[in-house]
């Protein structure tokens, strides 16, 4: 499925203004202790390793997805899907059918929460 396919899911992500995203404290900071699940650099497995931050920007929602190892990933939420904010890899989103979104980018996989309609 493509990202402009599920635009409408995307778009109640980035919309949240002034209220916190699952995951999120006042300011878009990671909650401590609170982690999504991701597979990174091709793991097979899920854990729960990975923390989220979230803030509004010009160009769409901008989410640093943080990884276990130290590493990161910039992503940015916007009318056409979940593009990656920097870099020369593109990021794919699938909708889950617990409601939450799949961004693959580079190998990492990470599993959001989203409201999907």
């Amino acid at each position: 499925m493509n990202a402009a396919a599920f635009a409408p899911a995307l778009l109640l992500l980035a919309a949240c203004s002034g209220a916190e995203a699952p995951g999120e404290t006042a300011g878009g900071a990671a909650a401590p202790g609170d982690r999504i699940d991701c597979s990174v650099a091709v793991a097979a497995d899920y854990e729960r390793s990975c923390t989220i931050e979230a803030a509004d920007g010009a160009d769409g929602r901008l989410l640093i997805v943080r990884k276990p190892d130290g590493g990161f990933r910039r992503l940015i939420v916007t009318a056409d899907g979940v593009v990656a904010a920097d870099g020369a890899e593109q990021a794919t989103a699938t909708i889950l059918s617990d409601g939450r979104i799949e961004v693959e980018i580079g190998g990492d996989r990470f599993r959001l929460p989203a409201t999907v309609r």
